[in-house]
């Protein structure tokens, strides 16, 4: 399940059940951008009310709020192929009822409301679940290369070549992007449910265990552990700083930069091309530096980009600042699942990922606000300033992880793992 890279390195293999799983995430994502960017273009269409469009990006995150936890207390007590298979089918025919109501003109702003809700209420199972699957079906030493490469998968797919296609699909008709999101969330489907993975092995539960317990066991594992509780504070803190940044950044190009629309969308896809070079990155650093101090350098250089974003006042400063902040995330990214990975007991990595991603998800929501606050008080750069700041003291955080790091390939606390059996 995994091959012998350069300098000793073990590297995912394709076959055993990775290549499925990252195909199916990869076209997972390439339909998720697909809606992603119909889904404003259809509300705009029906309503004029900002407050309204925004609600249905809060309908977006409210459910990680309110299941989170429980997505990962659920995905550990569960057959995690089973569950993703079952969730994608379940948001395959979701949206795909949707697209047959787009298509017969009965599209609403309820409806809207409604499918960003569910989606996203599926999705905390589903990625939590998708998290705990992966040391199943890859060896503990390449579980490093093997995030790498879905990350990377995943953001080519969404940040990239999704955007293109969305003017051509509506131009076939405003249901279009709908049905082919559709489509791949039953071809992922499909995919999940041809591996072959024995589950990890469980202790039985004890009698009357409940989902609260099992919810605050892996909130208890997660702050005893040295390592992960630093981490997801940062984690939190930059996930604040970067909704502050992203809140405001059309007016940040916009008025501040005094730029324009191609400008903005420029900035977007220089932060995904260096998305893209992070995940080729991310070993290579981890590997020279180890995984916490990994985090360090890319929390280090992602703050220094958003001072630069927010001190000079240039196109060429935006773009420097988008590509450094979008290869140092993937960087985090990648470092930070993995070490949650390596250090979780098989039993538990589902909770601790959910309180991860609750925390990520709270943070942007709270930091958008910050970042309209500060845009109005200090001016349009202000955001950017803040984020710096935010940046830097995750950082500081993160200092004592990354006092106890280990060199990549050493054993980090997790339990042993099942394998595909394939």
């Amino acid at each position: 399940m995994a091959k012998v890279g350069t300098a000793g390195v073990r590297a995912p293999a394709w076959r055993g059940g990775f290549g499925r799983l990252w195909s199916a995430a990869v076209i997972s994502r390439f339909g998720d951008a697909l809606r992603a960017t119909a889904l404003p273009l259809l509300a705009v269409r029906l309503t004029d009310d900002p407050l309204v469009i925004a609600s249905v990006t809060a309908c977006a995150h409210l459910p990680w709020l309110l299941f989170g936890l429980l997505g990962g207390a659920v995905a550990d007590r569960v057959d995690q192929r089973r569950a993703m298979w079952a969730v994608d089918t379940a948001r395959g025919f979701l949206v795909a009822a949707f697209a047959l109501a787009v298509g017969l003109g009965q599209a609403s702003v309820p409806l809207l409301l409604a499918l960003a809700f569910l989606l996203t209420a599926l999705q905390t199972l589903f990625d939590n679940a998708s998290t705990a699957l992966l040391p199943s079906l890859v060896d503990a030493e390449a579980l490093g290369g093997a995030n790498a490469r879905l990350m990377t998968g995943q953001q080519l797919a969404g940040g990239l070549l999704a955007g293109p296609f969305v003017p051509l699909l509506l131009g076939l008709g405003a249901a279009v992007p709908f049905a082919a999101d559709a489509g791949t969330y039953l071809l992922a489907a499909a995919l999940v449910a041809s591996l072959r993975v024995r589950p990890p092995e469980r202790e039985p539960r004890p009698a009357g265990s409940t989902l609260r317990a099992e919810i605050g066991e892996g909130l208890r594992h997660l702050w005893r552990d040295r390592v992960l509780r630093p981490i997801c504070l940062a984690t939190l803190l930059c996930n604040i700083g970067m909704g502050a940044l992203i809140a405001t950044l059309v007016l940040h190009v916009t008025r501040w930069l005094h730029a324009g629309d191609t400008e903005f969308a420029a900035a977007m896809t220089v932060y995904a091309v260096g998305s893209i070079g992070g995940g080729f990155l991310a070993q290579r650093i981890a590997r020279r530096v180890g995984r916490a101090r990994a985090l360090l350098l890319g929390g280090t250089v992602q703050s220094a980009s958003l001072l630069l974003m927010g001190v000079v006042q240039h196109l060429a400063a935006l773009f420097v600042g988008m590509l450094l902040l979008g290869s140092m995330n993937m960087v985090w990214n990648v470092n930070q699942i993995t070490l949650m990975q390596e250090r979780s007991p098989a039993p538990l990595v589902g909770r601790i990922a959910s309180a991860f991603r609750t925390a990520s998800v709270s943070g942007a929501p709270a930091g958008a606000l910050l970042g309209g606050a500060a845009a109005r008080a200090a001016g349009l750069n202000a955001p950017a300033l803040l984020a710096a700041l935010l940046f830097a003291f995750a950082v500081a955080a993160l200092i004592p992880a990354g006092r106890a790091d280990v060199p990549v390939g050493v054993p980090q606390g997790g339990a042993a793992t099942a394998r595909a059996a394939s």
